[in-house]
């Protein structure tokens, strides 16, 4: 690390306050590299998509309440159009009266 020091009198290194957090998941990836492709495959289509519902324009509310409110309706209608495509109309509903 003295590499990326300033040669000045008064030598600093600045870190995030995280930074070990940081460090601890990118090490858990060097040892197991398949992990992000599982990451990839589960997590980043859902994201993917909702993205491409939004739009450009992403949120159309603004205000950190207001936009995890719109958020959450987003994930409620991806959950649900999947679940549809899997169970049918009819499971959904029987799947919600039991």
């Amino acid at each position: 690390m003295k590499g990326q020091c300033t040669t000045g009198k008064h030598r600093r290194i600045k870190r995030w306050e995280h930074e070990d957090v940081l460090e601890a998941v990118q090490s858990r990836l060097d040892q197991k590299p398949e992990m992000m492709r599982l990451r990839r495959q589960t997590v980043e289509h859902p994201f993917g998509t909702l993205k491409a519902w939004m739009g450009a324009t992403h949120f159309l509310t603004k205000s950190l309440k207001n936009v995890s409110t719109e958020m959450s309706l987003h994930v409620l209608a991806y959950n649900m159009k999947r679940v549809m495509k899997i169970l049918g109309t009819k499971g959904l509903i029987q799947a919600m009266r039991a």
